[in-house]
């Protein structure tokens, strides 16, 4: 599978890394695993780490239709969800970009990108120096 993911409760973050080439349904898959998980919940910020990510599915249609799914999962009882990508390439930078732009006119997602890890972190309020830090003890 291209994309896994990790609720890290002591941050409040859910770590999301991409390896390969990313397919949609891998993502479906994902969001329907994080969304029945016991420690999910609304509001929880989300690093999506794209350091790894090889290309990507051309399918616009099929994009925006899981940013509704994605929607609807971070919605629930009107929490707001800051998504980070880590876009540390110059083609993880263009996905970050397009996966951006389906996220206009969703007002209870707020996406930004970061081209470094001690960045995003500080976007996610974490004190650490890196994701081996973030990730120290964790499956």
């Amino acid at each position: 599978m291209s994309v896994s993911f990790r609720i890290l409760p002591q941050h409040g973050i859910v770590y999301i890394r991409y390896e390969g080439f990313a397919l949609f349904d891998d993502t479906i898959r994902a969001v329907g695993a994080y969304t029945q998980h016991p420690e999910s919940s609304p509001g929880q910020k989300h690093l999506v780490d794209l350091s790894r990510i090889t290309g990507i599915e051309q399918d616009f249609v099929k994009l925006m239709q899981i940013q509704a799914l994605k929607a609807d999962a971070f919605i629930g009882g009107g929490a707001q969800t800051m998504i980070v990508y880590y876009a540390p390439t110059p083609l993880a930078f263009e996905v970050s970009k397009v996966i951006l732009r389906s996220w206009d006119g969703i007002d209870a997602v707020v996406p930004l990108v970061q081209q470094s890890e001690t960045g995003t972190l500080s976007l996610l309020g974490v004190g650490l120096p890196s994701f081996a830090a973030l990730l120290e003890g964790t499956d």
